[in-house]
């Protein structure tokens, strides 16, 4: 039979947000005892009182904050050069057999244009192209016998330069995702590859995106 600890734990996990705070006890423990009054009754199907809820929520303990990890914060603060490059346009493609042979089209089209940025991402069932946005005309002319599902325009790119060996540290990625959603920045499209990793972003918010990257590493 589930518990009321085990429901306040389960709304929590669905919250990291909410847990964080709770872990750096900046959050009123009556408050929001209050607020999980209805989620854990609906869950155990019959009233459960704040108190019993306050008192579960004293003895939660939340995981352990990998920001506070000293291996992390080093890393953090040897991250590279901050890039950003803007009028960006993203294509996503349905996957079909000719698709690499349009791709390899544009690869050979931009090989001598450095100024050009480029990425391409290949998923299960559709692919998706970051290119310079003066490159429209010719993206939509190679791939004109595709499915095009998707086009968004006004992009900008923040790429970041990442130490060696970051792939062994835990967090790293979650830390630079945490920052930019708690500022309100949601992310179109995330790029990465072994020490480079690269946000895409609205171009109306790529100032202020840009800030909370550059933060991280003071």
């Amino acid at each position: 039979m589930k518990t009321i600890a085990a429901c306040v734990e389960e709304l929590l996990v669905a919250q990291p947000f909410l847990e964080e705070a709770l872990s750096r006890n900046i959050i009123n423990y009556s408050a929001l005892a209050e607020e999980l009054a209805d989620p854990v009754s609906e869950m155990l199907r019959k009233p459960v009182k704040t108190g019993a809820i306050m008192m579960a929520l004293r003895r939660y303990s939340p995981p352990k904050d990998l920001g506070n990890s000293p291996r992390l914060k080093r890393v953090i603060e040897s991250l590279g050069d901050i890039t950003v490059r803007s009028n960006l346009s993203d294509f996503t493609f349905q996957n079909s057999k000719t698709l690499i042979l349009s791709h390899s089209k544009v690869l050979q089209h931009i090989d001598a244009q450095s100024n050009v940025f480029y990425a391409f991402t290949r998923g299960i069932l559709e692919s998706n192209i970051i290119i310079s946005s003066s490159q429209n005309a010719y993206i939509k002319e190679s791939f004109k016998d595709e499915t095009l599902l998707g086009l968004k325009e006004h992009l900008s790119a923040i790429s970041i330069s990442l130490p060696e060996n970051n792939s062994k540290v835990t967090g790293l990625y979650y830390q630079i995702f945490k920052r930019l959603a708690w500022e309100g920045i949601a992310l179109y499209e995330v790029v990465s590859t072994t020490n480079e990793f690269t946000v895409l972003v609205e171009d109306e918010v790529v100032d202020k995106a840009f800030s909370v990257i550059k933060r991280l590493k003071s």
